[in-house]
């Protein structure tokens, strides 16, 4: 059974929320280790399920158009990992969360592209279609209802708790793109 792994941060606990929906897609095909930035800290023993991996799933809330400071101060932390290509050939793919629709998701998501293309890194897409934006409701049949590609978008307003935000459809995308990961796995494995 292919192992991912699921690294994040979470400010406000909404992209934890996103975090673990992804792990439940995910845990349908592999087995999934969840784990914070802060838990991890600098390269050491903690960082040996990011190495054992056969994916890794990058997540990080969406602040002033890109990653987040721990997040960032991972992908800084991870330099000697780039420069020996350790995570090379291994898969990865990305979510985020922000207040606002739109939020600049895709730099967060493309941030996060970069980070695994530059370690040797395969990407992982959604493979969705965008949902039905005329009509942006918490429907959790409308996956991928943000329309993002490259990686699971969720949003949930700055003041809502993470017990309600974000809405079922983002939660539901995000466990798409879980299982999709532990899917591309088991075939890379094959």
């Amino acid at each position: 059974m292919p192992k991912i792994v699921i690294l994040h941060h979470s400010g406000y606990g909404h992209t934890a929320k996103v975090a673990e929906a992804v792990a439940d897609g995910a845990r349908e095909g592999a087995e999934v280790t969840v784990l914070t930035v802060e838990e991890i800290g600098e390269p050491g023993e903690a960082w040996a399920p990011l190495h054992e991996a056969d994916a890794i799933i990058f997540g990080s809330p969406t602040y002033i158009g890109s990653v987040s400071a721990p997040f960032e101060a991972f992908v800084d932390a991870a330099s000697p990992i780039w420069a020996e290509q350790k995570w090379k050939d291994k898969l990865a793919a990305g979510f985020t969360c922000s207040a606002c629709l739109g939020g600049d998701k895709q730099s967060t998501l493309q941030r996060m592209q970069v980070l695994a293309m530059q370690h040797g890194m395969v990407w992982v897409g959604l493979g969705l279609l965008p949902g039905r934006p005329e009509h942006p409701c918490d429907d959790a049949g409308n996956l991928n209802r943000l329309g993002f590609f490259a990686g699971a978008a969720a949003q949930a307003g700055q003041e809502a708790p993470p017990e309600e935000e974000p809405m079922a459809a983002d939660l539901a995308t995000a466990r798409h793109l879980g299982k999709r990961v532990a899917e591309w796995a088991a075939r890379v494995a094959r």
